[in-house]
């Protein structure tokens, strides 16, 4: 496939595997470039695995990774609810606009309530985000660790409800990397 030429067929979307890691990883230096490690989302990934069943990519006919998207495990606030971070979503520059991310969005959120989870924040740009109900209703009293701009901080809401009352700074929670790996290698 031509990497210049627009996706014919819709992607499909699929649980990401470990062979994925480098494709993503490539995808993400493309789409976000080098800051992308700085940012305060990036401090409540590091060291974690995305939430159980919450990362997931787009591969095209050709089996090309073109787009990803994961979920992790936040805890809203002090004595918070557990929440879920979205982040990074991100889709191949070659390909950019042609509803590969929208798709990916609306397969996460699906598995995310499918699952039970109660709420996603995240930090982008609102009017993109607007669409699938995300708003920065309920962030008010919440805050990222490090810097962000409020006003890209969204959230929403999965059960109704979900985050009354949340306040203060989101931390990590979930699974460590490392404890996972030695895990594996048992």
């Amino acid at each position: 496939m031509n990497p210049n030429l627009a996706i014919d067929i819709a992607p499909s979307i699929l649980c990401e595997a470990p062979g994925d890691v480098a494709a993503r990883e490539a995808l993400l230096d493309r789409a976000m470039g080098p800051g992308r490690r700085r940012k305060a989302s990036e401090k409540l990934r590091r060291g974690r695995r995305p939430s159980e069943g919450l990362a997931f990519c787009a591969k095209d006919g050709d089996g090309r990774l073109v787009g990803t998207v994961r979920l992790w495990d936040v805890t809203a606030g002090e004595g918070g609810a557990p929440a879920l971070l979205l982040g990074p979503l991100a889709v191949d520059p070659s390909v950019k606009s042609s509803g590969i991310g929208s798709a990916l969005m609306r397969h996460a959120i699906g598995e995310a309530r499918r699952l039970g989870h109660g709420a996603i924040l995240l930090v982008g740009d609102a009017p993109y985000y607007a669409r699938f109900g995300f708003s920065a209703e309920k962030t008010d009293a919440l805050s990222m660790p490090g810097p962000y701009e409020k006003g890209r901080f969204l959230a929403l809401e999965l059960i109704e409800g979900w985050l009354d009352g949340a306040a203060g700074t989101l931390t990590a929670a979930g699974r460590k990397a490392k404890a996972e790996r030695r895990r594996l290698a048992a």
